[in-house]
């Protein structure tokens, strides 16, 4: 799939909770595959994932293309919130 394709599709995790929308998709350019879907983040998954919900703006954070099980309709991850609190990196 094309960058395109992704953004504004929906994420769930391994227990269908759903964490919010793809924003963008990192590449490795040299070897032209991608690394990381960045993930803007509905409120119940900052508190789940324990990060701070800021006053304004949003939390973007970083998923391993690894933790992807399946792109169709939405995006679903083959991980728990609980368990994506080791693997995501949080944006700036």
């Amino acid at each position: 799939m094309r960058e395109e394709q992704l953004k504004g599709k929906g994420v769930i995790d391994a227990e269908a909770a759903f964490l919010g929308y793809v924003e963008d998709v990192e590449f490795e350019i040299a070897e032209w595959k991608a690394t990381h879907i960045g993930v803007k983040l509905v409120d119940a998954a900052i508190e789940g994932l324990g990060f701070k919900k800021p006053r304004i703006g949003s939390v973007v954070v970083n998923v391993p293309v690894s933790a992807v099980k399946a792109v169709k309709d939405v995006i679903s991850l083959d991980r728990s919130v609980k368990d994506l609190k080791n693997v995501v990196e949080r944006r700036s």
